[in-house]
């Protein structure tokens, strides 16, 4: 198996398993600093014992999106297959896997305004039966997953997709504003954009301010706005993220940083205060200090 360090914990955590149980060996990618895997590692790691190459669409942490048609190409050229996790893309971006060499694409209904419980794994016409269930009783989803379906959470999905795919070249427009301008504004507070400047989800802003805790600025916003270290999914570890570990950022730095997201219900109004509240905290911070703003 070949996934790569920037990887959501979901796949990175199962491949820890794989390895540990001696299922398989797995190779972990590294990332550049903006959180892009090269091809060309991609390729040299690829051989004849090479059965699945996992690489998400977009990062949930940075938002840098992955050149899916590119890494389906090459897993495709070697006969693995080919999976992508993308919960954060889907929804958000468009997709396409014939065009992207998509064998199978897990995704999650929450992140597009749908139910939570629920997801789906796409899997490509053939490639279903080198699959084997991990969890057995019951004919359920042509006995690949046993267990009773959750319609209503079933049929929440389907009207989130719809709504998402209506309404997605929009809110990618208005998202891409907002998050433009809470860039310059950080930047101009001191701060580090984290990810690909361009090739990212337009709804994503991840930024690091050197010498400052980003706990401390959450707790000093948290009254106006919502925002987060990292992933909700290790919001109760004190570790530091791993993705921007893997980007080439300290532990200090890592723990300087901060995620924004902003969404189908925020407005111009709000984007203003979160910039203006978060500027003024990294401000407050460095004059406590003793730094110049």
């Amino acid at each position: 198996m070949i996934t790569c360090a920037t990887e959501h914990k979901a796949v990175l955590d199962a491949a820890a398993h794989v390895r540990s149980s001696g299922m398989g060996d797995v190779t972990v990618l590294p990332v550049d600093g903006m959180g892009r895997i090269s091809q060309d590692e991609l390729e040299d790691a690829m051989t004849e014992r090479t059965v699945l190459v996992s690489v998400m669409a977009a990062n949930n942490e940075i938002g840098t999106m992955h050149d899916l048609r590119a890494v389906g190409r090459i897993a495709t050229k070697y006969g693995a297959l080919f999976h992508t996790d993308a919960a954060q893309a889907a929804g958000r971006v468009p997709l396409d896997v014939r065009d992207m060499h998509i064998d199978m694409m897990s995704i999650s209904a929450h992140k597009m305004y749908g139910p939570k419980g629920i997801g789906a794994l796409y899997v490509r016409t053939g490639v279903r039966r080198r699959l084997r269930p991990v969890q057995f009783g019951g004919g359920q989803e042509g006995g690949m997953r046993p267990g009773t379906l959750n319609v209503p959470a079933i049929v929440g999905f389907g009207r989130a997709a719809l709504i998402a795919k209506c309404e997605m070249e929009g809110e990618n427009s208005r998202f891409a504003r907002w998050t433009a301008r809470m860039r310059r504004a950080f930047e101009a507070a001191g701060g580090r954009v984290n990810g690909d400047p361009s090739k990212r989800l337009p709804h994503n802003v991840s930024v690091t301010f050197p010498g400052i805790d980003g706990k401390a600025v959450i707790n000093s916003v948290s009254d106006a706005i919502a925002i987060s270290a990292g992933s909700a999914c290790t919001t109760q570890t004190v570790e530091p993220s791993h993705v921007l570990l893997a980007l080439g950022l300290s532990e200090e730095d890592a723990h300087a940083s901060i995620r924004i997201g902003v969404g189908r219900f925020n407005t111009d109004g709000q984007v203003d205060l979160a910039i203006r509240v978060i500027t003024e905290a990294v401000k407050e911070l460095r004059g406590l200090r003793g730094e110049s703003a």
